[in-house]
């Protein structure tokens, strides 16, 4: 069976959205976090202390954009993946990979100096500048957003996904209100769907 380790509203939301959405049987381990911190034995698992980790067989990942494509292609065929062979394939793989590297990544320096810092290190300036980074790279998201429901092959896939957790993060961090009437009516939309309701449900302590 699959294995995610997972803390709340954290990254590894994506493999957990990912996982539900498929309907893939998986057991979950809920994780304080930071768990490097809080439970150190976690450590054994993963090295890096980072989450999410997905053991699947031999199989083993921490990066929460690749592990949806993973699911898609490895547990497939599934509609949530975009075939080689789709013309929206190449955007499919850019979206997957914006979601992290230009959407979340920003965040994760607001989520720093705005709540995990101690009060003595943490950092307004820093904490603006890059949630402004954010919203400006969210510009794009608006302009995609123009004439679709989804952002590749005319449905839901895991770019919705990946692209989605940020869109959490964002709510997580008090931005929602700077979302477009484009971008707040499209994460309506996410937190709408059955597998999203599902995965929020999943990470709640028993």
């Amino acid at each position: 069976m699959i294995e995610l380790y997972h803390c709340h509203d954290a990254r590894s939301f994506r493999a957990l959205w990912a996982l539900e959405e498929m309907g893939l049987p998986y057991r979950l381990h809920l994780l304080p976090f930071p768990p490097r911190i809080l439970q150190p034995e976690y450590l054994e698992q993963n090295p890096l202390g980072t989450i999410p980790l997905l053991v699947d067989g031999d199989t083993r990942m921490t990066e929460s954009a690749a592990i949806p494509q993973y699911l898609a292609t490895r547990h497939g065929p599934s509609p949530l993946a975009v075939e080689v062979d789709e013309p929206d394939y190449g955007l499919w793989l850019d979206w997957l990979h914006r979601s992290e590297a230009t959407l979340t990544f920003p965040q994760t320096i607001v989520l720093r100096y705005t709540q995990l810092e101690p009060e003595e290190r943490r950092l307004k300036q820093a904490a603006d500048d890059y949630a402004q980074w954010f919203l400006s790279r969210l510009r794009h998201l608006t302009r995609a957003l123009a004439d679709r429901e989804w952002l590749c092959a005319g449905r839901f896939t895991m770019a919705d996904i990946c692209v989605g957790y940020a869109l959490l993060l964002a709510r997580d961090l008090g931005l929602a209100h700077k979302f477009s009437p484009e971008v707040a009516a499209y994460w309506e939309r996410l937190a709408a769907r059955p597998g999203f309701i599902a995965a929020k449900a999943a990470q709640k302590p028993a």
